[in-house]
């Protein structure tokens, strides 16, 4: 027919039932299909050395893990990157070396200027404490920082070809395409750092424009390349812009310092898609007591939201009868993961079941599966999860 586009999932959606199954089975948990199997997989892990020691297999790989031993699904999608996650997306990063030699721990600088406190000869597997930060002023904005985040640099492009031609292949298998990138409070955060920055919005308003102008013009550049390959499903931003009690700045400072460059960011992806009967979802990642925010985030159109912290008060099935219209990912307390098997079968007996029935979740760890949580748990766990999801 005249006009009809390929359905090869860039000019036009796959047919369902050519798509991959976890695809079609991940693009079911988007679209809130009540009744749907939940989606299999996890948030992380922090756990993987202590449980070698527990009776884990240690010739295997995590992508084996996941598969064969906790019975997780195959991706489903496919992260595009290039635009940061907790950072900035910098090119060239910031030199990492030694900053100070504290006895046992040592001051480094990291790929992202900033002056963390880490144990002698250890950089990952813990919370390091940060203790400076590369951006003061305009003056090192723009001397440090600016220039780093350039859409213009060659580096940034040198093997699009072949990560677009895997995205294409993907794409035709009905894997969804997502453009994860640093959000503008995560952006802002590691620039400024946490406490500095809720000065620098009152103190130097335009200073934080002008960042987020230059973020805005270099995800908006690296995702234009991107559009001429693929068509997008779904923009997931890190954004950590909640704590225990809510969120670290106020709706109307949202409204100010990020929403603008966000509904301009999503207009120039809509207005570029290849296919454009797509819906974009808009995926947000923060920490904390979500709640507060999800009427703020639907503003500027969030469907998603991860991961629904328990610590901070989160109860997925109480949020999911508030807002039924949310595909909610997480939500999974890590703390009773490390009780017993007793606790766990409480836990998911109480959400997985009604979340099932509801459509639109995702059971996961609300962050990474701490080393506190027995190797024999999370199988237990897996176990539950396998046969409460379908």
């Amino acid at each position: 027919m005249e006009g009809q586009q390929t359905a090869n999932g860039v000019d036009a959606m796959v047919d369902r039932e050519k798509m991959d199954p976890s695809a079609r089975k991940l693009r079911d948990a988007y679209a809130r299909v009540p009744g749907a199997p939940l989606f299999r997989r996890e948030f992380g892990f922090y756990c993987l050395e202590n449980w070698k020691e527990q009776g884990m297999p240690e010739d295997m790989s995590v992508q084996e893990l996941l598969k064969d031993v906790f019975q997780c699904d195959p991706a489903g999608n496919l992260g595009l990157g290039q635009l940061g996650w907790c950072e900035g997306g910098f090119s060239p990063v910031f030199e990492s070396k030694i900053l100070e030699d504290r006895g046992e721990h040592e001051v480094v600088q990291d790929f992202a200027g900033r002056a963390v406190l880490c144990f002698k000869g250890r950089r990952t597997g813990f919370m390091p404490e940060y203790i400076d930060h590369p951006v003061k002023d305009q003056e090192t904005w723009e001397e440090n920082v600016k220039w780093r985040l350039d859409p213009t640099t060659e580096a940034r492009y040198t093997d699009l070809p072949e990560r677009m031609q895997n995205a294409r292949e993907q794409a035709a298998r009905g894997i969804m395409i997502s453009q994860n990138l640093v959000g503008g409070y995560m952006f802002l955060r590691s620039l400024i750092g946490p406490g500095d920055l809720l000065y620098t919005f009152y103190d130097e308003p335009t200073l934080i424009h002008d960042c987020m102008e230059t973020w805005l013009e270099l995800a908006d550049a690296v995702i234009a390349r991107h559009q001429e390959y693929v068509t997008l499903d779904e923009l997931f931003l890190a954004e950590d812009i909640c704590y225990n009690n809510g969120s670290l700045i106020s709706p109307d400072m949202m409204r100010e310092f990020l929403f603008p460059y966000y509904q301009q960011l999503i207009a120039n992806i809509r207005s570029r898609q290849i296919d454009k009967s797509r819906h974009l979802y808009i995926q947000i990642d923060t920490d904390g007591d979500a709640v507060p925010v999800i009427p703020v985030y639907q503003e500027i159109g969030m469907d998603v939201m991860s991961p629904f912290e328990v610590a901070s008060g989160c109860d997925v099935v109480a949020i999911g009868k508030q807002y039924p219209e949310l595909a909610m990912f997480g939500g999974i307390d890590k703390r009773i993961l490390a009780e017993s098997k007793e606790a766990i079968d409480r836990e998911v007996e109480r959400i997985l079941p009604v979340m099932r029935e509801r459509g639109g979740f995702i059971p996961t760890c609300d962050h990474g599966v701490p080393e506190e949580v027995p190797y024999e748990n999370y199988l237990h766990y897996r176990k539950r999860c396998v046969e409460l999801g379908g």
